[in-house]
């Protein structure tokens, strides 16, 4: 957290002498982002080999799929605590050798329980990735840079969901269009998972090449240290002395929330409540059924599998498009107008896409669509992906940091996130069930939720725009 005292060296603070360090340096510690976009994409290219290979249920695939996502509360929860006692750095290459260690034994599983085993320990890691890097590159950047710096973790993430599409589709070309073709010894869908293990390598590398924050150096009495790396991410220019005793005075005067801080008359403070509601709201339009199950439901209506692949990967376009379209519009035009038009916009596409789904016909693997409705359902489902992109994928994270008071900030965040956490499981584990009950009901429910996030925040989500955060106390 930093003080208002900081404010006017912050303002003073030079260009950087090396701004393309610094750049290296946040981009490093999104890495983290990128494993946890690449982590949720990548098992869509298996899901229908994994569910053949271990013949196993709509059920059971749910859990295989989903455990992944109770890791990364479990990570999200302790990660803090880790950073603290032993460092950013020594936080962020435990998380690399957990994903490293998940990609090994995911790839090369002998029962589903093993393989789903193998998922929580990569969610485990991630989850951990996903919290120390945003907080590192907050705790590194030049104040006057940290804004945009900060923005290259949701970068990260949608470049890994489209990095992992674009590797399985690689892969499964290989494999002459068979997920369960062999390569090397190995199916297709094992290669898929394995692959994981190189971007799990390069963070864990990336990870010896950047310096500690200075905030926890300064916090373990490194104080010569801090100077040090102060001074080469904000400029020679700055007085080093100053910011770290600008630090340290801030250190000393937070205040550490408990979870007592955060209930009210109701549970928790309506604040609370309304970070809570965000976040649920986020996940529970289906976001990430398109994530997880897309290739799975483009050949549940009849498209091959590499076909289904490439739809995938153009997906994963459209949303790296709409997350740019949300940083270039969510200071200008605000964060409200830009939730609301996106649930408008994801309602319309979801009700779309039941409409067209409610025309499949057959059975099993032999399942079709009329040539128009399999057209709307691919136009709906790329224009679905794009308003949640431009909207709730991004605004609600810049809500979640602005929208709590200082005093209670960093503990209501870790509630809404774990909230978020629950409501992606959820949504993942139930998935294969509801489509084998209905696809066309599982987009009506997906759309519900759309359209009732708007009377939420036109009635309860406040304004952001232009104000500071102690405005928001």
């Amino acid at each position: 957290m930093t003080s208002t005292s900081q404010a006017p060296q912050a303002a003073r603070s030079p260009q950087p002498d090396h701004l393309g360090h610094v750049i290296f340096i946040t981009a490093a510690a999104a890495m983290g982002g990128f494993l946890f976009g690449y982590d949720s994409s990548v098992i869509n290219g298996a899901t229908v080999a994994i569910q053949h290979r271990f013949d196993v249920d709509a059920n059971m695939l749910g859990w295989i799929i989903a455990t992944a996502l109770l890791g990364c509360a479990l990570g999200a929860a302790i990660a803090g605590r880790i950073a603290d006692r032993i460092g950013r750095i020594r936080c962020m290459q435990i998380a690399a050798v957990l994903f490293a260690a998940s990609s090994v034994g995911s790839a090369l599983p002998f029962a589903a329980w093993d393989l789903t085993l193998w998922r929580l320990v990569g969610g485990i890691g991630i989850g951990m990735a996903s919290v120390i890097g945003p907080a590192y590159i907050a705790e590194v950047a030049p104040p006057a840079y940290r804004g945009r710096l900060a923005s290259f973790q949701q970068a990260a993430i949608v470049i890994g969901i489209a990095v992992s599409q674009l590797v399985n589709w690689g892969i499964l070309n290989m494999a002459d269009g068979d997920q369960r073709g062999e390569l090397a010894g190995l199916e297709a869908w094992q290669w898929m998972l394995g692959v994981m293990l190189v971007p799990a390598v390069l963070y864990g590398l990336l990870s010896f090449a950047i310096p500690e924050s200075p905030r926890y150096l300064i916090s373990v009495g490194r104080l010569a240290d801090a100077k040090k790396v102060l001074t080469e991410v904000e400029g020679t220019g700055i007085d080093a002395d100053a910011r770290a005793a600008e630090i340290e005075d801030a250190m000393r005067r937070e205040h550490k929330p408990t979870f007592k801080d955060l209930l009210g008359k109701v549970g928790f403070l309506p604040i609370v409540w309304v970070g809570i509601g965000l976040s649920v709201f986020q996940q529970l339009v289906g976001i990430n059924v398109i994530f997880y199950y897309s290739n799975q439901l483009w050949q549940s209506i009849g498209h091959d599998p590499t076909s289904s692949f490439l739809y995938s990967f153009e997906t994963s376009i459209v949303n790296i498009v709409g997350t740019v379209i949300a940083m270039i519009f969510v200071d200008r035009i605000g964060r409200k107008p830009l939730a609301l038009i996106g649930s408008a916009g994801m309602a319309i596409a979801l009700f779309t896409m039941a409409w067209a789904f409610s025309y499949r016909s057959g059975s099993g693997d032999n399942v079709s669509l009329p040539d128009t409705q399999g057209i709307v359902a691919l136009v709906a489902a790329n224009a679905f992906v794009l308003f949640f992109a431009l909207s709730w994928g991004v605004v609600v994270w810049v809500l979640l940091g602005e929208i709590f008071p200082g005093r209670i900030r960093a503990a209501a965040l870790g509630v809404a996130a774990s909230a978020q956490w629950l409501a992606n499981f959820a949504i993942t584990k139930t998935f294969p069930s509801m489509s084998e009950w209905s696809l066309t009901g599982s987009y009506v429910i997906y759309g519900a939720f759309a359209a009732l996030s708007i009377p939420f925040v036109l009635k309860f989500v406040r304004e952001t725009k232009g104000k500071t955060l102690e405005e928001m106390g």
